[in-house]
């Protein structure tokens, strides 16, 4: 018993040693996997998704005529039927009516200080022109009674009447010039309450503007569509608009088309006139077809405070179902990047990378020799080469020379 128990030990010992040193072996050409070079067809496809929207539809803006942010009251909800005439959008009047308030307070500020620059204008040019008027009688007195006869009157008498006459003189004259003085301050005085008052009066035609612009009506039957912001929020309750900022649209149903989003790391290749085929993630078993018309530049986060980039990409469709295509429905595509009827395809693992270049491993009798190729594109298997293999070509699927190594 126990010798034929040291015959099995002995016989298990020497088949280990044996598979041991089989493992080390350098293996053959024959063992090494290989690939034989034919045309076949090579397409690459790219998964998208987004949403619909109509074609053609009529933009609803906050209305230009206020001249300030306009704060939403009240909004129709998003996706709901407006009829042509129903309010849609109404805003909040408290800004406008406290402007309107101040402007008539200004604009009676300003007709009050008329009245009284009027006024004092008024009785400031009467005592002037009295002052002057009371002068040129003390002139012509002087002129009239002058005593210059020395025979008669004294010399100091002489004296003191012609200095009576320059004095009256000076008098007149400074009363004319005052009076021009004070007529031109009195005009300056009522244009700048003149500008005060057309100021107001702006600002009253203003808050008037902006209180008949409170509302918002649908301009026709359709569905209410809200547009979102660079946030990706819609308007809602409380948030504040510029004048003219868009707020929703109405779209026109006839004619829909998809806008969708591709991930950056998928976008290489992408052009427009390229094949798409769209459906609905309601309904996925109806398919429908179309082609890009439309591919973003630069690739955008497509929700705020998620870095991943994507590029935008609008899709033509070729026909429009109107009964169960909605702006706004959820949607998938497939975009036909490439279509090659006829290309050298190669699996991934049958090509590698040495000092820079693209190479791959042809096989010639039972050896492997490095072969130099181009490529133009690839999917997530394989690759498809332009340059440097011809038909028939058996390709190594392994390195043969880090077999070699290993070994």
């Amino acid at each position: 018993m126990k010798r034929n128990i040291a015959i099995a030990v002995s016989l298990a010992l020497v088949i280990l040693g044996v598979t041991v040193t089989a493992a080390f072996r350098q293996p053959s050409g024959d063992e090494i996997a290989t690939y034989k070079v034919e045309p076949t067809r090579f397409t690459r496809r790219v998964t998208a998704d987004g949403t619909l929207k109509a074609v053609k539809a009529t933009p609803v803006n906050t209305p230009n005529q206020a001249n300030r942010p306009l704060k939403i009251a009240w909004i129709e909800l998003d996706g709901s039927l407006v009829k042509k005439g129903q309010v849609i959008v109404r805003f909040d009047p408290t800004e406008f009516e406290n402007e309107l308030v101040n402007g008539n307070e200004e604009r009676a500020t300003a007709g009050n200080k008329l009245t009284k620059s009027a006024s004092g204008a008024k009785t400031t040019r009467t005592n002037l022109k009295r002052d002057a008027g009371q002068a040129e009688s003390e002139l012509e007195a002087a002129k009239r009674y002058k005593f210059d006869d020395a025979e008669i009157f004294s010399r100091y008498q002489r004296i003191e009447s012609e200095v009576d006459a320059d004095l009256a003189g000076d008098k007149k004259q400074h009363a004319e010039e005052v009076l021009q003085v004070r007529d031109n301050l009195a005009r300056t005085d009522i244009d700048l309450i003149g500008i005060e008052d057309r100021k107001a009066g702006l600002r009253i035609r203003n808050a008037e503007n902006g209180l008949k612009a409170l509302e918002i009506l649908a301009p026709y039957d359709g569905i209410l569509v809200l547009q979102r912001d660079w946030r990706g929020e819609i308007p809602r309750v409380g948030s504040t608009q510029w004048p003219g900022s868009p707020l929703a649209e109405i779209p026109e149903l006839q004619e829909m088309k998809a806008e969708v989003f591709v991930l950056e790391a998928d976008a290489a290749g992408l052009a427009t006139d390229m094949k798409a085929t769209m459906w609905l993630e309601s309904n996925p078993a109806i398919k429908y077809n179309g082609k890009v018309t439309q591919l973003d530049k630069l690739a955008r986060p497509r929700s705020r405070g998620v870095p991943v980039q994507y590029f935008g990409v609008t899709v033509s469709l070729e026909k429009t179902n109107m009964l169960v295509m909605k702006p706004g429905s959820r949607v998938r595509a497939v975009l036909e990047v490439e279509n090659l009827a006829r290309a050298f395809a190669i699996p991934r693992q049958a090509l590698f990378e040495k000092d820079g270049k693209k190479i791959v491993y042809r096989k010639r009798n039972e050896t492997f020799e490095p072969v130099n190729v181009s490529i133009t594109s690839s999917s997530a298997g394989r690759v498809v080469v332009k340059k440097g293999l011809v038909q028939g070509d058996e390709l190594a699927l392994s390195d043969p020379t880090a077999k070699k190594d290993e070994a």
